[in-house]
């Protein structure tokens, strides 16, 4: 079997993949881009670019949600949580400013969007809003990547292939997945028994 080397992939795939993994699961897919990018396996700032753009329309998704399905059985669901209750109580105390951070509060980052679709607030202003962090959001986290790719070759060597890729990105998002369920868990206990 033909090896299949990762700059070919990334050539067809990677900032595509980059944008989905961005808008999906956020931070860990973004400052893997930012690695990528370290390695020369695609540009810098369209890697910042494609992380920007997947996080703003994932947000722009769950605010249409919000708005245009309130009474959907999902979104009822979701607003019984008090993640949902926290981030509108934050919200309509400072509402330009929520909307520019929500993306970078741990825990607060999936549900906001939905939240504050449900409000009165302009989508047209949302949407400018929101540009101009998820920018910032996906410049953020891209170059942390990019600035510790150093560190991260010297641990793991070059990475050419894609199945050398495969198993520390698994490690990586699994890992991540595992600390993100456990900080979830422990907070909903601590909010139970408080």
């Amino acid at each position: 079997m033909a090896q299949l080397y990762l700059e070919e992939f990334l050539a067809r795939y990677g900032l595509w993949a980059l944008g989905i993994g961005a808008g999906l699961e956020g931070e860990t897919a973004t400052v893997l881009g930012g690695i990528m990018a370290h390695h020369g396996l695609f540009p810098f700032l369209p890697a910042v670019l494609a992380a920007s753009l997947g996080s703003f329309l994932a947000d722009q998704t769950f605010f249409a949600i919000g708005r245009h399905f309130r009474d959907a059985g999902f979104v009822r669901r979701v607003s019984a949580k008090p993640a949902f209750r926290r981030a509108l109580v934050v919200f309509e105390q400072h509402p330009v400013g929520f909307v520019f951070v929500f993306r970078f509060l741990y825990g607060l980052r999936t549900v906001s969007p939905l939240a504050i679709g449900t409000t009165t607030l302009r989508a047209s202003r949302f949407m400018i809003i929101n540009a101009a962090a998820a920018l910032l959001w996906g410049t953020c986290f891209v170059t942390l990547g990019y600035l510790f790719g150093h560190g991260i070759e010297a641990m793991f060597g070059r990475v050419r292939s894609l199945e050398m890729l495969l198993v520390p990105l698994a490690a990586l998002v699994g890992g991540g997945c595992v600390v993100r369920y456990m900080v979830v868990r422990v907070r909903c206990e601590l909010k139970g028994s408080g």
